[in-house]
């Protein structure tokens, strides 16, 4: 079943310094993952429910299975786009799986 992992990035300090290393160094990294299928990312603008809108960034990253997914993220890959979210992930940011159905 195919998994994807689910990434939401609080708000930081300086959104044009992180969206510039997000998408110049960060990007570049996942896009190296093995197994990885399809890769998204973009900003949040608007909570359409009018409530705070906590979140500045989601990245959508989809894997065959589970299996595929960590194969990745135990892959040098995957080690160099976990140290790099580790230094830029303001704090509050969260990783989900998600089961893909349909």
């Amino acid at each position: 079943m195919t998994v994807k992992l689910v990434v939401l990035y609080t708000r930081p300090d300086d959104a044009a310094a992180f969206d510039e290393h997000y998408t110049n160094v960060h990007a570049p990294l996942v896009a190296k993952l093995p197994g990885l299928q399809r890769f998204e990312t973009g900003t949040f603008t608007l909570a359409l429910d009018g409530g705070e809108l906590p979140y500045h960034r989601i990245a959508e990253l989809y894997f065959a299975d589970g299996a595929a997914m960590n194969a990745a993220f135990g892959s040098p890959e995957g080690a160099a786009t976990a140290t790099d979210y580790g230094a830029i992930a303001p704090p509050g940011s969260r990783m989900f799986v998600e089961d893909v159905s349909g």
